[in-house]
């Protein structure tokens, strides 16, 4: 928790617990979101889901766009802690890492619902303040 603020990280509520790249039903990941934001009066959430992204943005006061471009998030990927809300032990976490780093490289060219196209639509056309950084920065574990 940094600033004060409760944060949730997407991917936290849309894999299954325990399972390697296993979504959770969409209806149970968006009652997930639901009970989140109404159960904090601050908040930060992350993550690349873009309706989940939009739904969460009808009660955000500030959107804020992290966008250190490619070179950086690769860099990230390969110092990022264990995740163990995704992955049962770190080691098992970096038998994963390849196919990361190939979806996080293709970030810019893709047209899916997770691609800089889509973040960059949601962030204009939100109504609210909004602030862009493209600096590049290293992950704190």
């Amino acid at each position: 928790m940094r600033e004060g603020l409760v944060h949730l990280d997407l991917d936290s509520i849309v894999w299954e617990p325990g399972e390697i790249a296993v979504q959770r039903p969409g209806e149970a990941v968006a009652a997930s979101l639901q009970s989140f934001i109404d159960s904090q009066d601050a908040w930060v959430i992350e993550g690349c889901y873009d309706e989940l992204v939009r739904a969460a943005s009808a009660h955000c006061t500030l959107m804020v766009f992290l966008n250190p471009g490619i070179d950086a998030c690769l860099a990230n990927n390969l110092r990022r802690a264990w995740e163990p809300h995704k992955y049962a032990s770190f080691e098992l976490q970096n038998t994963m890492l390849d196919q990361l780093q190939e979806w996080v490289a293709g970030y810019y060219q893709r047209a899916d619902d997770w691609s800089y196209r889509v973040h960059r639509e949601i962030f204009a056309t939100f109504a609210g303040p909004r602030v862009a950084h493209r600096e590049m920065w290293a992950y704190a574990a």
